[in-house]
């Protein structure tokens, strides 16, 4: 299934494996018997937001990176990112002596951005509405010779990212589908590469947010499709209004099912992982445990890939307590 004609194949994920051995933290799998009481069958949850950065999107960064020539090293890369994939790239650029520039939007969480400047990253901010951030960040790329590193659109980035896969069933090997959320589309696309290279029967559904579900609207129509509005949802990093192109050959060949779940699901996703798994997890990295219920699944355990914990305090806490005010922190 993950034949030459598509832009990422097994041999890329192993690849991205050995260099990042070492490197990238191999992160735990989690479970409770709550959670299995709410699935009907054993979860296992790979706990990425314990990952290096605080998101499974270290991955990528650092697999894209370590494979660059010397003279792009030096020159740096640049990188647009709603938060995680900064936070990544700045820290892949401080372990690899790689100049690093972020383009992120006016209203990124600031814990976010806030980690990718302590990282040393540059930061240029742009307005979803108003602004281009991919003709920014390909203006500054042509004036300062940076390389392009794609959050998602880019098969260094979907190895990466498809390493969490690999992980996943070595560590669960019975499992009979994985979850996982569903922006750009990278992590979707690289999971389903990995895991159907080792169990083709395996399961591999993506999650959105309702409210920016551009994948499932995409696989709707058959065709790449793009919302009419920058979706409004608390799931920040997941903010897409079309999928990326790359992995969207991969996800509508490879994906076997899509959910989408509400913020409030969102939320209560967020509570029951600090709640019994002890781990905090951002509105985007609990977006896949939010479908645990949902899902209509064949027998056997489930892979919830809980993706990202980066998240403030002060947010964290809003979100538990004062629900009518969810959408107010978005950007704090």
């Amino acid at each position: 299934m993950s034949g030459p004609s598509l832009p990422l194949v097994a041999a890329d994920v192993y690849d991205a494996q050995r260099r990042l051995r070492n490197v990238a933290a191999f992160t735990p799998v989690l479970s409770h018997p709550e959670l299995d009481q709410a699935a009907g069958r054993a979860v296992v949850v790979k706990a990425e937001a314990l990952q290096r950065s605080g998101s499974f999107k270290f991955r990528g960064a650092y697999n894209a990176l370590a494979g660059l020539a010397p003279d792009a090293r030096q020159r740096g890369v640049i990188g647009a990112s709603s938060g995680n994939h900064a936070q990544a790239l700045a820290l892949a650029g401080r372990l690899l002596d790689v100049p690093v520039t972020v383009v992120v939007p006016h209203d990124a969480p600031r814990a976010k951005v806030d980690g990718a400047r302590s990282l040393g990253a540059q930061v240029v901010t742009y307005h979803r509405q108003r602004d281009d951030r991919d003709q920014i960040t390909a203006a500054l790329a042509t004036d300062h010779g940076y390389t392009v590193v794609p959050s998602a659109n880019s098969p260094h980035v979907m190895a990466g990212a498809g390493t969490v896969a690999l992980e996943l069933v070595r560590q669960a090997p019975a499992l009979a589908a994985i979850l996982v959320p569903v922006g750009g589309g990278g992590l979707a696309a690289g999971t389903a590469v990995a895991a159907k290279h080792v169990n083709p029967r395996i399961k591999v559904i993506g999650v959105e947010p309702e409210t920016g579900a551009d994948t499932t609207a995409s696989l709707r129509t058959g065709t790449l499709t793009e919302l009419p509005n920058v979706p409004d949802t608390i799931a920040d990093g997941l903010r897409h209004i079309s999928p990326a192109p790359l992995p969207w050959e991969i996800n509508r060949v490879m994906l076997d099912d899509i959910a989408t779940v509400t913020d409030a699901q969102i939320v209560r996703a967020m509570a029951a992982s600090f709640q019994h798994l002890k781990v905090v997890v951002e509105p985007s990295g609990a977006v896949a445990l939010a479908a645990l219920e949902l899902i209509d699944l064949d027998p056997g355990p489930v892979g919830v890939v809980l993706s990202g914990g980066s998240v403030s305090i002060s947010s964290f806490h809003r979100f538990m307590t004062d629900p009518p005010h969810w959408r107010e922190l978005t950007h704090a």
